[in-house]
């Protein structure tokens, strides 16, 4: 988590979050009276609950939806549990103003902790679609040697492999020239 937003139209509020993120590794740390004013990306925004009467959940969840940055709801106390429920399907977490140094600290320390592990499970992901998409030009290579060479389906698959092992590339390749052959 490298940048910040701080959307607050109280300037002793954003002061105030300056303060308690000053500390913290960050690279950016800017503010904006309300979420209109965001022109770029940022890992997390901070949303003051004074810009709204609803206390910035329908702002936050906009933003959680439109971007990708984490977001944190600074709520009155007396909303906090409310609000909580509201918002926890969105992934917006919420802190009780007045935040407490040592709260922010947990949360942004909690935040990092979740992005990581969705940066794994996100690269999992990709990595097991890219494997899907390779199965699936397989078996249409397969299908192609089928029905225009009249291959069985372990024969096809055999030459396949075959053509891999002697050209030293993937079945994956092997497929896409086949495809690229019987498809045009």
């Amino acid at each position: 988590m490298d940048s910040v937003l701080i959307v607050s139209s109280d300037k002793k509020s954003t002061e105030y979050l300056y303060d308690l993120l000053r500390d913290e590794q960050l690279s950016i740390i800017e503010s904006a009276e309300n979420v209109s004013d965001i022109h770029r990306e940022y890992d997390l925004v901070i949303i003051d609950t004074s810009l709204e009467t609803d206390f910035g959940i329908k702002t936050a969840v906009d933003v959680s939806e439109s971007t990708g940055a984490d977001v944190i709801l600074a709520v009155p106390k007396e909303f906090e549990m409310e609000l909580e429920s509201k918002s926890e399907t969105y992934g917006i977490f919420i802190i009780a103003k007045p935040i407490d140094k040592n709260i922010l600290k947990k949360s942004l320390h909690f935040l990092r902790a979740i992005r990581h592990k969705l940066g794994g499970v996100q690269k999992e992901n990709v990595k097991l679609k890219k494997q899907i998409d390779n199965i699936r030009l397989i078996n249409r290579a397969k299908y192609i040697l089928m029905e225009y060479l009249s291959m069985t389906e372990p024969q096809a698959h055999r030459y396949l492999e075959k053509q891999a092992m002697d050209l030293r590339i993937t079945k994956a390749e092997v497929a896409k020239r086949l495809l690229s052959t019987y498809e045009n």
